[in-house]
């Protein structure tokens, strides 16, 4: 009798074993035919300077301020830069999930600036595999620093191809190629189309903390400026607290957008010539929709 049981007993656990296989095996194949986007490659719309692919939301405003003091080595009498600061202050709306403009307002040259981003390719996985993420980038703005300058002299352009990928749940990378140019430049002698490629990353710390930097290498012809321009380079901590992002980090440019920190940097990170700064990210929603969902 117990024999009989116990052969039972093995037969109903066998039974139910191979159901299990079966019903995992079936959710296996479902989850191939679905394609799942892959999300926050990077967790604001800039790694340091530079964009990044993300964009902002549908019907989603983001408010944003960045600050650069003055350089590290300026010394104790300039409170090692803390007593000059730069800042930009701009505007960025998401027309659709992919599509975003922008505005903002630097100290630096008086530059007013206008772009828009729109994300062409979503890395993916599941039935349609897509290995990276693709944003085109474009982007204006004009230097009103220097009244006696005709307007279109005051001009700049410039546009990137935004290429990121995101491995696991902690590293993000990006490449950046960028086209630059100046109606003017600043410094006589200096060429007016300048080509870029900037290096970005990002690694996961925590829920809400990341190590982000990035890199931009500028192809200029030697000697062909009065003085020295440098690749920007910079690092910092990314730290998201519910609606707002905050970005503080180091970093050898001034200028907070292209025209600046790819084609204007004159400080160069062994010398000293290192700012401290900081970007503040609020995201305010204006989907009623997704507000009635969420109450």
């Amino acid at each position: 009798m117990k024999l009989l049981r116990l052969m039972m007993m093995l037969t109903c656990s066998t039974t139910v074993l191979y159901a299990q296989d079966d019903l995992l095996s079936e959710l296996s194949k479902q989850d191939s035919m679905v394609t799942v986007p892959v999300s926050a490659t990077f967790k604001s719309t800039r790694v340091v300077n530079g964009h990044s692919i993300e964009t902002m939301k549908k019907k989603h405003l983001d408010f944003r301020i960045s600050h650069r003091f003055g350089r590290l080595n300026s010394g104790a009498y300039q409170f090692f830069g803390l007593d000059q600061a730069t800042m930009r202050m701009g505007f960025e709306y998401g027309v659709t999930d992919d599509f975003m403009i922008g505005v903002g307002r630097s100290t630096s040259q008086k530059v007013y600036d206008f772009f828009g981003k729109l994300k062409v390719l979503k890395q993916s996985d599941g039935a349609r595999n897509i290995p990276v993420s693709v944003t085109l980038f474009g982007g204006t703005g004009v230097a009103t620093v220097n009244k006696e300058l005709e307007f279109q002299d005051k001009l700049y352009y410039s546009a990137q191809v935004l290429i990121a990928r995101k491995f696991g749940e902690r590293l993000s990378l990006q490449l950046s190629p960028t086209f630059l140019h100046r109606n003017k430049p600043e410094v006589f002698g200096d060429e007016k189309v300048l080509l870029a490629l900037g290096v970005g990353g990002r690694f996961k710390l925590s829920k809400r903390v990341s190590l982000n930097g990035e890199y931009f290498y500028t192809a200029r012809e030697k000697n062909t400026v009065t003085a020295p321009y440098y690749d920007s380079m910079s690092f910092g901590v990314d730290i998201e607290t519910g609606g707002h992002v905050f970005q503080l980090h180091f970093t050898n440019s001034l200028g907070m957008i292209e025209k600046q920190f790819i084609g204007e940097t004159t400080g160069t990170w062994g010398k000293g010539d290192i700012h401290y700064g900081f970007n503040i990210s609020r995201t305010f929603s204006f989907d009623k929709k997704n507000k009635k969902v969420a109450n």
